[in-house]
């Protein structure tokens, strides 16, 4: 059957000055906040500031607001996933994504070896580790260097500049990544990874440590609200059915295995990383980048939640929030 037109009814941001006196309120209000713990997944992530503190919105007009340090670059880590997982679906094709990747929930931790085993083909979801690695490794081009440099200016085009590399988390993660290579392996055995197994987890340990602000996180997410188009540079970086499959994924296990809690709390898509870094997007209006490198056990920044939860009700962010018509 023929899919009929989509036809997207939106709203809109509150006015900027409603927006930054919000976000410089809530910044102030949560710096003191202590809670979570800094990452020892990589040996260069703890050693982060744990008293660092950005907010940023972007709204699909392009306007931006920043509180605190929404310009400290810091690593990207898993909030790259969504972003290469709308590349890797333009490139082969969202279902191709699906059909060999998976999109469900697992339910367990990110970096979840059990999550690949109970699956007779290897499928988990693209925000989990193994999904996320499966997926790169669809990414097309000749070789290792021609894919990273593709990838590296397509994952540019979502933040509207070039994004450098973080070489000392980078030179970290190589040493230590032995749990990715151990799920891309077993990815592998199944016949759920294309190419090479370590090539995959090279290109997703590069994704994964380019250096981002909160402020870029901001952009990249406003990028997917406003169907894929850039709201700064205008450019369209992925077609609007796509950036509604990346929003659909991200929905579904952007939290790994607190993503129903978040759903229920904050009500919009979103997508957290070990870098401290969580991305929220309210389609239609603009997107949300918050930076602190305190984690809760599950990997996503304590203050980062607190944020999100907080501006999504303040700034009409909820996708399932209501008001009653009529008497």
């Amino acid at each position: 059957m023929t899919e009929p037109d989509r036809f997207v009814s939106s709203g809109s941001l509150p006015g900027r000055s409603r927006v930054q006196q919000v976000l410089e309120d809530l910044h102030a209000q949560l710096a003191t906040e202590r809670g979570g713990s800094l990452s020892q997944v990589y040996p260069a992530l703890a050693e982060a500031d744990p008293d660092a503190f950005g907010l940023a919105v972007v709204s699909v007009t392009g306007d931006h607001v920043v509180a605190g340090d929404a310009e400290m670059p810091f690593t990207i880590m898993s909030v790259a996933k969504p972003f290469v997982f709308a590349l890797v679906g333009e490139a082969v094709g969202v279902e191709e994504v699906r059909r060999r990747v998976g999109v469900n929930a697992t339910g367990m931790a990110f970096n979840s070896a059990y999550a690949i085993e109970r699956d007779p083909a290897g499928r988990t979801n693209p925000m989990v580790n193994a999904g996320a690695i499966a997926t790169t490794a669809l990414w097309p081009g000749r070789d290792l260097e021609e894919r990273w440099a593709r990838l590296h200016e397509a994952l540019s085009r979502f933040a509207g500049r070039t994004l450098s590399m973080d070489d000392a988390t980078l030179a970290s993660a190589r040493a230590t990544n032995h749990r990715n290579r151990g799920l891309a392996n077993l990815l592998a055995g199944l016949g759920a990874l294309d190419g090479e197994p370590t090539d995959a987890v090279e290109l997703y340990t590069r994704q994964s440590c380019l250096a981002v602000t909160a402020l870029d996180l901001a952009v990249m997410g406003a990028t997917l609200a406003d169907g894929g188009t850039n709201p700064l540079t205008r450019e369209r970086v992925i077609d609007p059915e796509t950036a509604r499959a990346t929003l659909a994924v991200m929905t579904i296990s952007g939290l790994y295995e607190t993503s129903g809690d978040w759903l229920f709390d904050v009500g919009i898509p979103g997508k957290s990383g070990i870098g401290g870094g969580i991305l929220t997007v309210s389609p239609g209006k603009g997107a949300l980048g918050t930076f602190s490198p305190l984690l809760d056990p599950a990997g996503n920044s304590v203050r980062g939640e607190l944020a999100a939860r907080h501006l999504a009700r303040t700034l009409g962010l909820d996708l399932l929030a209501s008001e009653v018509v009529g008497g």
